[in-house]
């Protein structure tokens, strides 16, 4: 008599649970970032050519500096002061000028961390890398949040770093004219810390130009326009209406050399005050390119 029999059902193995390596979260992606940031050599070599750059125009600043008081108390000036053609009244006092100098460098150091903050964002756009950014944190906002604080940092190091030096290199160079002055002195360490604030504020406002355009080319034009050309024209027509200079106060470039300037008039911003007026422009434009770039498609 056959008889059949049923296969045995197969035995089935436990399910494990998938590996998905580490969980995302803030302090991995602004790792990420900074690997990004610290291993591209030419982003390197920016930085280095900024820190150099600003320190050197520092020296040459004391140097023009020295040359100057020489030229003064050869016409009868005391030391440290302007006396004689020149001396009273005139629009250039060494003493004073001297306390500027560990910021002198800003100009060019703006313009520089200005390009980076764009580049280091808009490129991501220009070549397509977003999308794998993207991929691998799946919500825009703290990816975009992580490149700027990673810039804002960089900027922030490079603009303190640049300025301590400069003040450690002008002082030699200084006082041979009694032109060299104390850290300590009122307004001094402010001014260099803030050259670093202020560094960091140019890279936020400039990337969130970038996030905005989503073009190198046309970011760092806007940004070379909003920190340079813009307080140029508001000069040129600042004769057409009263309220044109009053309002040029609250210009970025304004307001920062303001939060960098040892001594302040009467009638222009104090340091706190240029420092809000640049926390301002930075929060405003940060937050309008995020929303905007967590609504717009890649």
């Amino acid at each position: 008599m056959a008889t059949s029999t049923s296969p045995a059902p197969a035995q089935q193995r436990p399910r494990q649970p998938r590996d998905t390596g580490p969980s995302v979260n803030f302090g991995r992606v602004l790792k990420s970032e900074w690997i990004k940031v610290t291993t591209v050599p030419s982003t390197v070599i920016l930085i280095i050519s900024t820190v150099v750059v600003m320190v050197g125009l520092a020296a040459l600043a004391a140097w023009a500096t020295s040359i100057t008081q020489q030229n003064f108390e050869s016409a009868g000036a005391p030391p440290g002061g302007p006396a004689g053609p020149g001396g009273p009244g005139s629009d250039f006092d060494p003493a004073s000028q001297a306390w500027e100098i560990p910021s002198s460098g800003l100009i060019f150091g703006q313009l520089l961390m200005a390009s980076l903050a764009v580049v280091l964002i808009a490129s991501e756009w220009t070549t397509g890398m977003i999308r794998s950014t993207m991929v691998a944190v799946p919500k825009r906002t703290p990816a975009l949040l992580a490149k700027t604080v990673i810039i804002a940092l960089v900027a922030f190091v490079v603009g303190f770093g640049s300025a301590l030096v400069s003040y450690l290199v002008a002082q030699p160079i200084l006082q041979g004219e009694d032109l060299d002055f104390a850290i300590g002195e009122d307004g001094v360490l402010a001014s260099i810390i803030n050259t670093g604030t202020f560094l960091a504020l140019v890279a936020v406002i400039s990337i969130s130009i970038g996030i905005l355009l989503r073009n190198t080319a046309g970011g760092v034009v806007t940004a070379v326009g909003i920190f340079f050309v813009l307080p140029i024209i508001v000069q040129l027509i600042s004769g057409l209406a009263d309220w044109i200079p009053d309002a040029a106060r609250f210009l970025p470039a304004e307001a920062g050399n303001q939060m960098v300037a040892v001594a302040t008039a009467e009638d222009a911003l104090t340091q706190w005050e240029g420092g809000l007026v640049m926390g301002a422009w930075a929060l405003v434009l940060l937050v309008i390119a995020l929303v905007v770039a967590k609504k717009r498609d890649i």
